[in-house]
């Protein structure tokens, strides 16, 4: 075994809940609970329930719950209906170091081992930390072709090291997973999210199920090559791969405490522009600018942020990977949540006149300050003359500048009380807080099916 891989695998086999630091536990929680809210909030689009209609009939059953449906199904589909739904508002938390979605990809196919199987709260939570902690490091050691999007990437190896460590691997059985499993990832295309292909929202989805496969194919004597990651990672979907990532301060310092969570419901790269124009708002009287006052805006940022400047998306998937519309909504609905990046928002003829008025330049100089940066310059001028100007570096919710807990608990409510009701999403939530102590998994999800 390779030097870095003998390291990681020992890591994953070794990793128990009881040896966490408690900032890890902690915001090991938050996730799952802000992961749970997407899912169901996600669940309720209308392609998600044509879709979930056509794999998973009501006459159907499983173990496995499909979280905004109050319903159980079978465990690959309930793992890719369920990754697949949390990806659908653009309000799933994220890592900016491993450039991606870690807990979409690994937390659908971990709870829906831990269901069938059910395990305890901290058996899942070391599922999660595992599968995020690798798959993270591996957007860390990789950087993957610019033409690639991440979903559907290393996700997938991050949710097999997930089911492993629920299914008690050894060292040497994590690696096998690892070299499965990383030549089952996607090719991924970045043109989905900015023409507005919903395919792209499958991505994280596949990820999950795939996932369950690979350890599937492991326990049934399937092989992989002798170092997947770096062959896969090094030369075929990145021509750059960093061992030495893999392992930098393993088990000192944890991915899953170093992420970001969302609370505008559109693509990171936009935050922020829209947290810039939140301050120029503070300036104006009454915390609003008249939408029919602005002349222009002008919007400065780095290169990945830059490429989201089509002023006329067609659908509301590229409403959310657009700073001309972001921008433009928030101006004339006052919010940057769901609704504000509905069809109904998009087809706004007021909102699209105004997004016309948007232009977005990349700053050579702010694209130097990824990826511990991600910063926007904000110009609005108004009819008048007057000119409103603001700047941010990071983006609210980062890890540098993160949400506080009520921020975290009032997106979670805002999502599932209208999905779930008040009693069963005052309990999940508790549960979620709790996680750890939870003797049976179970009782994270039986009050969505009790609702």
């Amino acid at each position: 075994m390779d030097d870095y891989l003998d390291e990681v695998c020992r890591f994953a086999a070794r990793l128990r809940g009881t040896d966490l630091p408690q900032e890890v536990i902690v915001n090991a929680r938050h996730v799952v609970a802000d992961t749970l809210a997407v899912i169901a909030a996600g669940a309720q689009e209308p392609e998600m329930q044509k879709l979930s209609g056509r794999l998973a009939p009501r006459s159907a059953s499983g173990a496995c719950t499909l979280l905004g449906e109050a319903r159980r199904t079978d465990l690959p589909i309930a793992a890719f209906l369920n990754g697949t739904a949390g990806t659908f508002l653009e309000l799933d938390e994220g890592n900016q170091f491993g450039r991606g979605h870690p807990a979409i990809h690994v937390l659908p196919a971990a709870l829906a081992v831990a269901e069938a199987e059910e395990h305890s709260g901290m058996e899942l939570l070391e599922a999660l930390v595992v599968g995020y902690e690798i798959g993270t490091r591996i957007g860390i050691a990789a950087k993957l072709r610019m033409s690639m999007h991440p979903h559907g990437t290393w996700g997938t190896v991050g949710a097999a090291l997930a089911v492993g460590k629920l299914r008690g691997y050894d060292a040497e059985g994590f690696r096998r997973l690892i070299n499965v499993s990383s030549s089952l990832g996607l090719a991924t295309s970045r043109r989905t999210m900015l023409e507005g292909a919903t395919v792209r929202n499958v991505y994280s989805g596949v990820s999950n199920q795939l996932g369950v496969l690979a350890e599937q194919l492991v326990a049934s004597g399937f092989t992989g090559e002798a170092d997947g990651l770096a062959s896969v990672y090094g030369a075929v979907v990145s021509e750059t791969f960093d061992p030495g990532a893999m392992t930098d301060a393993l088990g000192r310092r944890f991915e899953i405490a170093r992420n970001y969570f969302k609370r505008h419901a559109c693509c990171r790269y936009n935050h922020a522009a829209l947290d810039a124009l939140m301050q120029i708002c503070e300036q104006a009287p009454g915390g609003r600018i008249d939408p029919d006052q602005v002349v222009s805006v002008e919007v400065h940022t780095y290169s990945l942020a830059a490429q989201l400047s089509d002023p006329c998306p067609q659908n509301s998937l590229a409403a959310k990977f657009s700073i001309p519309f972001a921008i433009a909504t928030a101006l004339v609905t006052g919010e940057t949540g769901v609704a504000a990046f509905g069809a109904q928002a998009v087809r706004d003829p007021r909102t699209r006149a105004l997004a016309a008025k948007v232009r977005v330049f990349e700053d050579p100089e702010l694209t130097a300050m990824m990826p511990v940066y991600r910063p926007a310059r904000l110009r609005v001028e108004l009819a008048g003359g007057n000119v409103l100007e603001a700047e941010t570096r990071v983006n609210r919710g980062d890890f540098e500048a993160p949400y506080e807990v009520d921020d975290l608990r009032a997106k979670f409510f805002e999502l599932a009380r209208p999905v779930w009701g008040d009693a069963a999403a005052d309990e999940v939530y508790a549960c979620a807080q709790e996680l750890e102590r939870l003797a049976n998994v179970r009782r994270l999800t039986d009050p969505i099916l009790s609702r």
